[in-house]
């Protein structure tokens, strides 16, 4: 693992087989999410793959004052992909799936019409556990090493802000085991860095790239000067973002991801909706208090975020 802040638990920390959630001691407000299968290289099995959608429909909506997360991973890699060996997945032999079983009324086994119908709920929720980080309320910082394959990019496309260190390896790896890539990295990946030519080629081929490629076409805001400095530049910008107002912020982020997806004059319209009630807060008094004595000025102390209301 590479090295950084020292962990503290957070108040979901336990919750979870496979993932670690911490808590920055000189920030409260950044809160750590660790891909917690080093053995397996971060590998996503299906338990952990529902982990993570559960983690960040909770991060930043229950009270908890995070503000920002940061997206690390465990071991020697940020995310080795999806775990092929695990069978809920059905990618091996998917076409057995059910085979034991007789139609209702009893002609044989089910037609493809009906394995459709049943196979794409699971799609779907794995879908919407990677999606969990785009509609994450806060901020997700991803901190990248070593290996990010696969369910890894589907991963990183869904953060707001990515970094990697010298040695992280991107793959869109999911044409060269015969897969169409179905989660997120085929409808994200273009629009964060553009619908170019080199973007379907590395889609097209799965082949690997290197850091120093994932910043030149925008993967990445850039290439920290180190492995071993990773985690405190991640970190900083987390601080950073977890500084700001969390209206602001989080009013930010519906923009931006609202804005990507619609025209102009739609976001434009989206954000005059949301500032109408937005702009009342008292945190623009408190955020220009702090600043008045130039530079940075003092952290000033916003209220937390209420808990989003649930049925």
């Amino acid at each position: 693992m590479t090295k950084g802040t020292p962990r503290h638990p957070h108040p979901l920390d336990g919750r979870f087989e496979h993932l670690i959630i911490s808590s920055d001691p000189g920030n409260p407000g950044v809160a750590t999410v660790t891909l917690d299968r080093p053995r397996k290289r971060n590998a996503i099995n299906s338990k952990m793959w529902s982990e993570i959608g559960e983690a960040f429909r909770l991060l930043g909506s229950t009270g908890d004052g995070t503000r920002c997360v940061l997206l690390r991973g465990s071991g020697r890699a940020f995310c080795a992909g999806i775990d092929t060996s695990d069978p809920s997945f059905g990618l091996i032999d998917a076409g057995s799936e059910g085979d034991d079983g007789d139609e209702e009324d009893g002609d044989g086994p089910p037609d493809v019409a009906r394995r459709y119908l049943s196979f794409r709920p699971k799609i779907l929720e794995m879908q919407g556990a990677i999606s969990a980080l785009e509609s994450c309320p806060v901020p997700v910082v991803a901190a990248v090493h070593g290996p990010c394959v696969g369910a890894g990019v589907d991963l990183i496309t869904a953060a707001d802000v990515r970094l990697c260190s010298p040695s992280s390896v991107f793959s869109v790896r999911e044409a060269r085991i015969g897969l169409t890539a179905d989660v997120g990295t085929l409808q994200r990946f273009p629009k964060v860095v553009g619908h170019g030519s080199r973007v379907r080629e590395l889609c097209f081929t799965g082949e690997d790239f290197d850091a120093e490629e994932a910043e030149r076409i925008g993967l990445v805001s850039r290439v920290t000067q180190s492995d071993a400095s990773l985690i405190g530049e991640a970190m900083d910008v987390c601080r950073r973002i977890a500084r700001n107002s969390p209206v602001a912020v989080a009013g930010t982020k519906l923009s931006l991801n609202y804005s990507r997806d619609h025209t102009v004059a739609d976001g434009l319209e989206h954000i005059a909706a949301h500032n109408a009630a937005a702009l009342m807060t008292g945190d623009i008094v408190a955020s220009f208090v702090a600043s008045a004595g130039g530079g940075d000025g003092e952290v000033p102390l916003f209220a937390k975020l209420m808990p989003h209301a649930r049925l």
